[in-house]
């Protein structure tokens, strides 16, 4: 689920950047696009990807 709002967030930046528009410095290509690195990052790292149950069979 990270990894598709990062995709997303990616997405979003590509457009602002490609259509050269001005916002604010909170919305940003730039600032969208760490956004984007952190959730991806999260879950390379399993965050989010559910509760792992390990079984002990002897």
């Amino acid at each position: 689920m990270l990894g598709i709002a990062a995709a997303v967030l990616f997405f979003i930046a590509f457009l602002i950047n490609a259509a050269e528009l001005s916002t604010n410095e909170v919305l940003s290509s730039t600032n969208l696009m760490l956004l984007g690195l952190g959730l991806l990052a999260l879950h390379v790292a399993g965050v989010g990807s559910g509760w792992a149950v390990r079984s002990r069979r002897r």
